[in-house]
């Protein structure tokens, strides 16, 4: 994006063109003259050190200088600019319960809007802290990593509603465990996990979440949002509201006591949320308390100063103008820089300009290159930004961009530089790549029809990655087992989570192996025989964990979630 952050001393440029004016009446007039002493031509033998070409070069040079400065005041911006700043303050993470239950109205205008007004209000109190996001319901995941851009958090928190999770229900201690794991490796800071819910723990298991939190030095403070008399859940578009099982009316009340309890196991405080102010002001009040210590907060920035490039290049062109003389030297008599040879000059010089910016393109990419690999993937991503502002064609930068959002875990920005990358680039193999990492960042989010959808466009350009195809057949069993049975899904994929990186490295490794075997029998493409084989790996993965999930409730460790809400 481009500006100019003083776009009023642009009016100055009305000056140049009135010296331009200024300039041509009186070259006229002064050809005029000369035409009163006789013909042009003999004129010009009589003064042969006179140059024809040189004052009017010298004038436009300096017209072309006065531009720039002008142009130089306005102060140019281009570009994206990141900084470190040292902050004192706290970070905070929180998780916001995005259940169909918040969608109730017993607190104006709904549960989760005034959530929403509240973290927005806890933001804009905000100065020198960091904060993350997670959203859950029945299961948890990181909306926004922990971070001191305010204006990405409130962009983040807009975009939040319950059609964000396939699994509905609260599991409140999975929202805790993700936010343990989700501050910086910080000392001596007080970090805080603000837990934004109705009190409907469907899942169990908050207290010994809490408990466990506190002992890493962290404090959980629950904001319970509603009424304990509870209220009838709206479903949009209808008119009418959430039923359950038996075809009653769901009434969704709030939980304060879990809520204090969860709150005193964390050592933290209760807060209750209704119409009024009061509990933004409690909330503010206990932040506050927390110890506040110094910090090291990347500050990013749309706009980057360009005007030291534009003063350098007026620079040079005084300079150039002062060495340009009126009359003709006659040591360099015989060069000409403004003869016929004028127009393949000026091709040179727009060629060398042109593979001077190609060559700046590169440059950006060979520099994310170097923080990518050094796990600087925040300075990685400017990089490639900047190559992007050069060149937004280059599909290797779009695709290195994608990656390092996909390290930081902004996986829709990630996704999106993806399916840019997939359009722009060329080679097969590389577009192949792109179509494969939407795919994992689909199946991680478990939006399999997606990831089953990319897959296939990845394998339609390489048949023979057999990385693709087992992720193709995983994606369709659990799309497959998330429709036919969609509540026990809910207590499978948790289960899953734990030992499914385990289960895949596996998997992996047997395919590897696989694959050298057929090479080896020189075989180009995987054969019906071990896709088969893959899927009843797959299945069997799925059996295991149907197994594991009945020996747990025999045990009683967890209960079924029934609900939709």
């Amino acid at each position: 994006m481009f500006r100019f952050e003083s776009p009023e001393y642009l009016y100055l440029l009305l000056l140049v063109a009135v010296l331009a004016v200024v300039r041509l009446i009186t070259y006229r007039n002064q050809k005029k003259r000369l035409r009163k002493f006789g013909e042009p031509q003999l004129l010009r033998e009589l003064m042969p050190d006179v140059s024809r070409w040189r004052p009017g070069v010298k004038f436009v040079i300096l017209e072309v200088a006065a531009a720039l400065l002008i142009v130089m005041l306005a102060r140019p911006q281009y570009g994206v600019r990141i900084s470190h700043e040292k902050r004192t303050g706290i970070e905070t993470i929180i998780a916001m319960d995005i259940s169909n239950s918040m969608l109730a109205e017993d607190v104006e205008p709904s549960r989760l809007s005034r959530a929403k007004m509240m973290v927005e209000n806890l933001v804009d109190n905000f100065t020198n802290d960091k904060i993350g996001l997670i959203v859950f319901a029945g299961d948890a995941f990181v909306q926004l990593p922990i971070t001191s851009d305010y204006v990405s958090a409130k962009m983040f928190l807009s975009s939040i509603s319950p059609s964000m999770m396939q699994a509905q229900g609260t599991d409140i201690a999975a929202a805790i465990d993700m936010a343990t794991h989700s501050f910086t490796q910080q000392e001596k800071i007080g970090k805080a996990i603000i837990i934004i819910t109705d009190g409907e723990d469907h899942e169990g298991g908050a207290l010994q979440a809490a408990q466990d939190a506190r002992e890493k030095g962290m404090r959980v403070y629950v904001l319970g949002v509603g009424s304990p008399n509870g209220a009838p859940i709206p479903v949009s578009g209808t008119g009418d509201y959430m039923r359950d099982n038996t075809g009653q009316t769901v009434m969704s009340a709030l939980n304060e006591q879990m809520c204090r309890e969860v709150a005193q196991a964390g050592g933290g405080a209760y807060i209750h949320v209704d119409n009024n102010s009061n509990a933004q002001r409690q909330l503010d009040e206990e932040l506050d308390k927390l110890e506040k210590n110094e910090t090291d907060s990347t500050i990013y920035s749309d706009f980057d100063e360009q005007f030291h490039g534009v003063g350098l290049l007026a620079l040079l062109l005084l300079i150039i103008e002062v060495c340009i003389l009126d009359r003709r030297n006659p040591l360099l008599r015989n060069i000409s820089l403004f003869g016929k040879k004028k127009p393949a000059v000026a091709a040179l010089l727009l060629l060398l300009s042109l593979g001077a910016q190609a060559q700046t393109d590169r440059q950006h990419i060979r520099e994310g290159n170097r923080h990518f690999q050094r796990g600087d993937f925040e300075k990685a991503e400017v990089a490639y930004s900047k190559a992007l502002e050069k060149n937004d064609k280059n599909p290797q930068a779009h695709y290195n961009l994608g990656l390092s959002l996909m390290a930081q875990k902004k996986d829709s920005a990630a996704v999106d530089q993806f399916a840019k990358a997939s359009l722009l680039e060329p080679n097969p193999l590389r577009k192949a790549r792109s179509f494969h990492n939407v795919g994992v960042v689909c199946q991680q989010h478990k939006m399999y029809a997606e990831a089953i959808e990319a897959y296939k466009q990845a394998l339609r350009l390489t048949p023979g990655d057999d990385e693709t195809r087992y992720n193709l057949v995983l994606c369709q069993h659990q799309l497959k087992n998330q429709q036919q049975n969609p509540d026990q899904q809910n207590q499978q994929q948790q289960q899953q989570n734990k030992d499914e990186k385990q289960q895949q490295d596996q998997q992996q490794k047997q395919q590897q192996d696989q694959q050298k075997q057929e090479q080896q029998e020189q075989k180009p493409q995987m054969s019906r025989e071990n896709a088969e084989q893959l899927l009843n790996a797959a299945m069997q993965q799925e059996k295991q964990t149907q197994q594991r999930l009945k020996e747990t409730e025999k045990q009683g460790q967890r209960r079924q979630n029934d609900k939709n809400w």
